[in-house]
């Protein structure tokens, strides 16, 4: 009788600590990307192959209506799910159909916490939600290469696609396709331009965030330095967001601005100590 007891205990136990685990982990994308940068990468399947499964595709659509496309792993105990969304949209447009996104998925899981990571704009989306959408059940979010406080070449692609003044007609004319994409991107290029009174990030960096766990995943260029061809280094880490100073950890990464396999090492590595830590750990920099 005491074994059985001992043995029921052991299984109380194994299967609490196994649905203190069951958590959901949601990718966003970046600007020019899709939900596919996480596959093509090598992201998904390192998740995959450590315990992360594939829980299925969300594609942009209204917010009452996002299609999911259920994948194998949806009732797995940690599962993955990727989003797709508008990506030349404005920073507003992508977080509104986003938090629908996430609405669908905690319909599916109602008792699990999430766990988001954003890839360049699609961080800023991310923080962006968790602001304006009182998310709930959120245990962390964790941005790679984002430019939370802008980036240079956002307000150079602003004024290079200005076509105000007498000869602004020709930049269209003779641009190509790489010219008409930034004029069509030319509302979110301004939300990623450096904070200036009146602009999306000027207003994000001001407002309180959640309290959750913040880890800023910021590149290290082949001279040595903080950032990579897109985004500064200094922009990338969000404890230079002027409401969270303090508040996230810090991931070194050499690698350009795109997604490459080693972030899916870092990913596990950082979900590891999402795990193992405890309220009085300290959130050094790593």
């Amino acid at each position: 009788m005491r074994a059985l007891t001992s043995f029921l205990v052991f299984l109380f136990i194994s299967i609490a600590s196994i649905n203190a685990r069951a958590d959901v982990l949601v990718l966003v994308h970046g600007y020019l990307a899709s939900a596919d940068s996480w596959e093509f990468s090598g992201i998904n399947s390192l998740l995959d192959a450590n315990g992360w499964k594939r829980g299925g595709l969300i594609t942009s659509a209204p917010a009452t209506a996002a299609p999911v496309y259920v994948g194998p792993g949806k009732d797995a105990a940690n599962k993955v799910y990727v989003v797709d969304l508008p990506a030349e949209a404005p920073i507003a447009v992508q977080t509104d159909q986003f938090l629908g996104m996430l609405a669908t998925i905690q319909a599916m899981h109602p008792d699990e916490s999430l766990i988001i990571v954003g890839h360049s704009a699609g961080g800023i989306v991310a923080r962006m939600a968790l602001v304006r959408g009182n998310v709930q059940n959120v245990k962390a979010l964790i941005t790679i290469a984002s430019p939370h406080v802008g980036t240079t070449l956002a307000n150079r692609a602003i004024e290079a696609t200005d076509e105000s003044g007498m000869f602004g007609g020709i930049k269209s004319f003779f641009g190509g396709s790489g010219y008409d994409t930034l004029r069509r991107s030319r509302g979110l290029l301004f939300d990623l331009a450096h904070p200036y009174p009146g602009s999306l990030l000027y207003w994000l960096n001001s407002q309180q965030h959640p309290d959750i766990k913040y880890v800023s995943i910021v590149r290290l260029n082949r001279v040595g330095f903080a950032g990579d061809e897109l985004v500064p280094g200094y922009s990338q880490d969000m404890n230079n967001v002027p409401s969270l100073q303090g508040s996230s950890s810090v991931f070194i990464t050499p690698a350009g601005h795109t997604l490459v396999a080693q972030d899916g090492s870092t990913l596990l590595q950082i979900l590891n100590e999402l795990y193992d830590s405890k309220p009085e750990d300290d959130d050094s920099v790593t």
